[in-house]
């Protein structure tokens, strides 16, 4: 009842074409971001903004990336973290080497250089599908990581190749505080996730998602592969490009390698199966879990071991965490492949018959 949309009538394309059609996820969307804008900052400790929200936004805006190429496009690729890589060094090389770059402007550079080599490593996609595409940006994930720590331009001759990076400050103001970066994050995060909701909706996404459900009927009726599948990675490129750079400046305070390691990738993947495919709800709802599981895991086992006296070892702790990770991946792969996305929009439709049966 509270979500049936009764009475509502769409009289023009416009408002049938608009993001969110329905009233009440227009005022949904509207309190959420009063509550990330208003609530959270004075709310929120300084440990909740470093250790759970500025990573949370970080990893979806990555997620959201791996989503349009993998849930819209249908293209698979493990290389995520290296995408990512990309990006905060190149916004490092930017900041360092043109005086006066604009700190914003810097990220989109590194997003642009991130978007580059994702159509390099997107060429194969023309000749190559599923696992075998998956090998190939498996590679591009170990190749990129190996160029930018042996040539040593890209990190300025650092002789350990990790790199401080740069303050952040935008019209004299400085981004040093937990609550001024999450300000910060959740704007461009916020942005950029309605702009790919609203470009999974135009002829681009629509272009996408027919050569994700069968190519060779999108190329009959007119859709260019080429086109469509390097644009694909471009996007998701630099959307992972960003999602690097505000993950070197915003939440490590370092640029290096190692901090884009194979598992970030892996753990960008997760979210997405978990979340939901080809969803931007999905990649938010993914990320919350995954950045969730571990602090939650950690709480469960600390009151459980001062109640109970378990006195259980921190190395399996972190094996718990695997095989949770594990056992929800099998479980949503057999019972909701969709995943959290599809069950929360299986809730909404139960709550327009409520309380009439299904």
């Amino acid at each position: 009842m509270l979500y049936r949309e009764a009475g509502q009538f769409k009289t023009s394309y416009r408002t049938d074409a608009a993001i969110f059609p329905i009233r009440q996820d227009r005022i949904a969307f509207a309190l959420i971001l009063a509550a990330a804008f208003v609530v959270v900052p004075l709310l929120a400790t300084p440990y909740v903004f470093t250790g759970i929200l500025i990573p949370f936004l970080i990893l979806s805006l990555a997620a959201i990336g791996l989503n349009i190429l993998t849930g819209y496009a249908g293209q698979l690729s493990l290389g995520t973290a290296a995408f990512m890589a990309v990006g905060a060094f190149a916004s490092y090389n930017f900041v360092l080497r043109v005086p006066g770059m604009p700190m914003l402007l810097a990220f989109a550079g590194g997003g642009v250089v991130a978007a580059l080599v994702g159509i390099l490593f997107g060429l194969p996609s023309l000749r190559i599908r599923g696992f075998y595409l998956a090998v190939a940006t498996l590679a591009a994930q170990f190749f990129i990581l190996w160029f930018l720590t042996k040539v040593g331009w890209i990190s300025n001759y650092s002789t350990s190749g990790v790199i401080t990076a740069q303050p952040i400050e935008m019209l004299g103001y400085a981004f040093t505080t937990p609550r001024a970066k999450y300000l910060l994050l959740v704007s461009i995060v916020a942005v950029m996730a309605l702009a790919a909701k609203n470009m999974a909706r135009s002829n681009v996404g629509r272009s996408w998602m027919a050569v994700r459900d069968m190519d060779v009927a999108a190329q009959v009726i007119g859709i260019r592969l080429m086109h469509a599948k390097l644009l694909a990675f471009a996007v998701s490129s630099f959307y992972c490009g960003v999602a690097g750079a505000l993950y070197a400046y915003a939440y490590l305070g370092t640029v290096e390698p190692e901090a884009f390691s194979l598992d970030l990738s892996f753990r960008i993947l997760f979210m997405v199966i978990i979340g939901g495919v080809g969803t931007v709800l999905g990649s938010f709802l993914g990320s919350a879990f995954v950045t969730l599981l571990p602090v939650l895991l950690s709480v469960t086992v600390r009151y459980l071991d001062s109640n109970l006296s378990l006195h259980i070892p921190e190395s399996l702790i972190s094996n718990l965490e695997v095989m949770i990770f594990g056992v929800f991946i099998i479980f949503f792969l057999i019972v909701e492949p969709h995943g959290l996305a599809r069950l929360w929009q299986i809730a909404k439709e139960k709550l327009r018959l409520w309380p009439f049966p299904h």
